[in-house]
């Protein structure tokens, strides 16, 4: 095999074309050589080694999501038999054990092929504050390459890998990723386990996702996710299944007056462009006063945050300060003199500004944000190692204080040819909606995949069939996207499938009663109308609490769609029409509440 496969789709297609994993191994160091990077790898494994891996792996198997696939992990988290420095030669230690995280991917078939440069101990946005050589920007290395997982994000963007692990506190899984055009996912909180990842801060911290696409990062996600309960901050979050994004979403960005882009007009006029592209598809952007986030984000290197970084590595801080990065000892030593009181005040005023960002993120099912505000330059970091690393995460400090999840994905590029990049942003658990989204908003003629020549195919292909696990269900009124009552599907890991209509052959009638306002369809024996629907996949196991929140007269049957094929719908009892209006000829009840607005 001359060249390596870029994507996961590559590496499964160059598996079922008869590739073996010893040639496909071989072309990724060819590539790793020929880039000739020494900054990326703190520790890059043997390629024997790697394919004495490979070879437990036994033949090509499909079933398995990453079979034969290599894999970077940033040098926090813990591989069996590899040095974990965190960028700190002093605090180096060799684990006899992999990290939760690696145990998982192994099983799905991944292969870990070395651990990467990063900020040391996870402290910073910028990528260069490492003992080692410093990873180059994969896109402008003049550029700073972003952190604190910089060398996982180089490894991405120059193709050596097709996803690679970092971790997320500040927004070290987000950051890079802009700034190398790719993707950044920073999942909710405990999805993923940090059991062997050394803490930044241990309640904020999560294991993040870079990769090319989106799909790939969540395919990495869904096989890295998983409840550890050895490990005191893991959660057991429902991994939905990423499928299509649907149309309607109320999207909260920052006003005009609250957008802050350090006087970079061209990331700006990128954003703006952004947020148009979103209205174009069907979005209803929703305009939002940012200083409470902002004042969150604040709070992230202020009192007890700051404090978690020092409790992390307290015995290396007080007993060998001298080998802390100069940069990095700024930061954390002070903290050792915080007070009990300053920490739990800390804690207050974050508790007051939740409590004031509540009624915002209300309003919207996500949030839209640029995911840095400007560039920085190697060079600009040599001048001033804090500013400009304070600026990098303006957009991205508050997220994990907020327990959301995230993700960063490209956009088209900015005028002057750098990337462009947003972070879409959720409540926890809504991992499926904000990647659903993301990956509509990649498509971008002529995007190439990080520094690779790849590019990305201008459309995607959908799964609209649900899964074993899943039950299909057609909705026609409140829980349609966008509309009131849709977080009942999304808030149980539901995700949206295909706009449709039914047979000809139903009603459609405004119920009385409300709010809020339900539609009732009703099958009809003398004629009828399609009625425009939504399919969403369910999770089996929220059907049961689902039904048990469907008021009469509607229930749950079955529904003829337009192709003759039937799936689980909304219906009503024909009894529960008295008092109710037939609008059958709007055709749909988006329709009819249009008809009632305008």
């Amino acid at each position: 095999m001359s060249t390596a496969p870029f994507t996961l789709a590559d590496f499964k297609n160059a598996y079922a074309d008869g590739a073996t994993v010893i040639e496909v191994l071989t072309a990724i160091y060819r590539r790793i050589q020929h880039i000739g990077d020494p900054g990326i790898f703190i520790h890059l494994r043997s390629l024997d080694d790697v394919i004495t891996d490979a070879a437990e792996l036994g033949n090509f198997d499909p079933e398995k999501p990453l079979w034969g696939v290599p894999f970077a992990v940033k040098d926090n988290i813990d591989v069996a038999g590899v040095p974990t420095t965190a960028a700190c030669p002093a605090f180096a230690y060799t684990p006899d054990k992999d990290a939760f995280v690696i145990t998982q991917l192994r099983q799905a078939g991944a292969i870990p092929i070395g651990k990467t440069n990063l900020d040391q101990f996870a402290t910073g946005l910028v990528g260069v504050r490492s003992p080692y050589p410093i990873p180059k920007n994969a896109i402008d290395p003049d550029i700073v390459p972003g952190g604190s997982s910089a060398g996982s994000a180089t490894a991405v963007a120059h193709g050596i890998v097709p996803f690679a692990l970092g971790t997320d506190t500040a927004g070290s899984g987000r950051v890079p990723a802009a700034l190398q055009n790719i993707v950044g996912l920073k999942p909710t909180l405990g999805a993923i386990s940090n059991g062997g990842v050394v803490p930044a801060c241990r309640t904020l911290d999560t294991v993040s996702v870079f990769a090319l696409t989106v799909e790939d990062a969540y395919t990495a996600y869904e096989a890295a996710a998983g409840y550890d309960a050895h490990e005191a901050w893991s959660k057991p979050i429902p991994v939905a299944r990423f499928g299509a994004s649907a149309s309607g979403f109320r999207i909260g960005v920052p006003t005009d007056a609250s957008r802050e882009f350090f006087g970079d007009a061209v990331q700006a006029a990128s954003f703006a462009s952004a947020i148009e592209r979103l209205e174009a598809d069907g979005h209803v952007i929703v305009e939002l006063d940012f200083e409470p986030f902002y004042a969150v984000a604040r709070m992230l290197y202020e009192g007890a945050w700051v404090a978690e970084r020092f409790a992390a590595i307290e015995d290396l801080v007080t007993t060998n300060p001298d080998s802390l990065h100069p940069t990095t000892r700024a930061i954390i030593e002070p903290a050792g003199k915080l007070t009990a009181s300053q920490k739990f005040n800390g804690m207050y005023r974050l508790a007051e500004l939740k409590r004031a960002v509540e009624p915002l993120l209300a309003e919207i099912d996500l949030l839209c944000v640029p995911t840095t505000p400007t560039f920085y330059s190697v060079v600009d970091l040599e001048a001033d190692p804090i500013g400009p690393n304070s600026r990098f995460g303006t957009y991205t400090n508050f997220v994990n204080l907020l327990d959301m999840c995230g993700i960063a994905v490209p956009v088209a590029a900015r005028a002057d040819g750098r990337p462009g990049s947003v972070t879409l942003l959720a409540e926890a658990g809504l991992d499926h909606r904000v990647a659903s989204l993301a990956a509509d908003l990649e498509r971008v003629d002529g995007r190439r995949l990080g520094a690779t020549p790849a590019m990305l195919p201008p459309q995607r292909t959908v799964t609209t069939e649900a899964a074993p696990n899943e039950l299909a269900i057609a909705v026609c009124g409140a829980h349609m996207s966008g509309l009131p009552l849709n977080h009942q599907l999304t808030d149980r890991g539901g995700r949206f499938l295909k706009a449709t209509t039914s047979a000809p052959s139903y009603s459609l009638h405004a119920l009385a009663g409300g709010p809020p306002l339900r539609p009732g369809m009703v099958r009809s024996d003398k004629g009828g109308a399609k009625i425009d629907l939504e399919v969403w996949a369910l999770p089996k196991s929220e059907v049961g609490s689902f039904l048990a929140g469907i008021p009469a007269p509607l229930g749950l049957g079955q529904v003829e769609l337009e192709d003759g094929s039937s799936v689980t719908g909304f219906i009503c009892e024909t009894a529960g029409l008295q008092g109710a209006t037939d609008i059958t000829k709007f055709g749909g009840w988006r329709a009819f509440l249009a008809s009632k607005t305008g």
